[in-house]
């Protein structure tokens, strides 16, 4: 009887804390839904997200943050594998010096390296630019997943190396064919986290890319939209707030299973 009354609680409390999370996002859709004042539509509408698309601009920034987005997924991850491989099944001399630098990039604020990226970028001529935003974004991501690979390949047996060597396969033969392919969870749960840290990124967009609409991501659209009409129509507002922040709502729940999959197998091991 205790063991139920105990289960029924942490699902109320479950249930709760998921209504508050969901609050939020339900209220911007259901405002967004909502007829602007003067509209000749009744009841629920579209004509919100059809103005906000339209007006907007948001099919070249979706666009664009898909693209940023992709890249840096797709370069910190096989960047992650390569080091993470190196870090924690090659022993090399320098890897605790390794280990140190790769925790400065973790601990460094993101706002101590805006001024001398802009600095950076500005005299390389690449500011208002994808390298301005993809570039780094990859460097910032890049200590994490490092850390996220050495450690899940430090927790698989030593011998599977070892028989591949014996075998006459070599470090890249080893990684290719039996690291990479056993840490596939681990990558796919590490690409949702970059994904999604990547896709709301606002101030590097903000500093690097503010002159050149044609780059600009969905968030710093969103900014800009929203500073321009928000004393006039905020259900067009909300409309645009729901269009950017769907993909993003879309990836989670399709790749749900995967990302609580892929967290939850580390502690398992």
């Amino acid at each position: 009887m205790e063991s139920r009354k105990e289960v029924i609680a942490g699902h109320a409390v479950l249930i709760i804390g998921a209504l508050v999370a969901l609050y939020p996002f339900v209220s911007v859709a259901l405002h967004a839904l909502s007829p602007a004042p003067g509209s000749a539509a009744t009841g629920w509408t579209l004509e919100n997200f059809i103005g906000a698309w339209t007006r907007g601009g948001f099919s070249r920034s979706l666009w664009n943050s898909a693209l940023v987005a992709f890249s840096v997924v797709g370069a910190t991850a096989v960047a992650a594998v390569l080091a993470g491989y190196v870090l924690s099944v090659l022993k090399f001399r320098w890897r605790v010096f390794v280990f140190a630098l790769l925790m400065i990039g973790l601990v460094l604020p993101s706002e101590a390296r805006i001024i001398p990226l802009y600095n950076f970028f500005s005299a390389t001529g690449l500011l208002n630019s994808y390298w301005a935003l993809i570039l780094p974004q990859v460097a910032s991501s890049l200590p994490l997943a490092t850390f996220w690979m050495a450690n899940y390949f430090s927790q698989l047996p030593e011998s599977l190396a070892e028989a591949a060597a014996l075998d006459g396969a070599g470090e890249f033969d080893i990684l290719r064919h039996i690291y990479a392919p056993l840490g596939m969870s681990a990558v796919m749960t590490l690409s949702c986290l970059i994904f999604l840290y990547t896709w709301n990124e606002f101030m590097l967009a903000l500093v690097l890319m503010p002159d050149n609409v044609a780059v600009q991501t969905a968030p710093l659209s969103l900014s800009f939209f929203a500073g321009n009409e928000r004393t006039t129509e905020p259900e067009v507002i909300a409309a645009a707030a729901v269009l950017v922040a769907l993909p993003v709502v879309i990836a989670y729940f399709l790749l749900q299973r995967r990302f609580m999959s892929g967290l939850l197998e580390g502690a398992v091991k």
